[in-house]
């Protein structure tokens, strides 16, 4: 007996690429319409490197600045910390 194919759901947005609603702090970075969680973690490493704010010493820490000290609630963050801080400052 052969498998069935699963039909592919076309249309559907979920995880990395639904479109997400920032929170005021996070828009004052990325903006202020809905954007996927991809588009948003791209912004803010805009931001990172326009405004130099990797350490020196290790690329992996981010140095907050103004903005992302509301988004990381603290003075810097790893990248790998990054996303769970995001992750409190979006709406579905």
């Amino acid at each position: 007996m052969a498998k069935e194919a699963t039909p592919k759901k076309t249309g559907a947005r979920g995880g990395i690429t639904a479109p997400v609603t920032p929170s005021p702090e996070l828009a004052a970075i990325v903006g202020a319409g809905p954007l996927p969680r991809s588009e948003i973690v791209s912004k803010i490493w805009d931001h990172i490197k326009k405004n130099n704010l990797q350490n020196p010493a290790n690329k992996r820490e981010i140095l907050a600045d103004d903005k992302l000290k509301k988004i990381f609630g603290k003075d810097s963050a790893t990248m790998f910390e990054m996303n769970k801080h995001i992750s409190g400052h979006v709406k579905k």
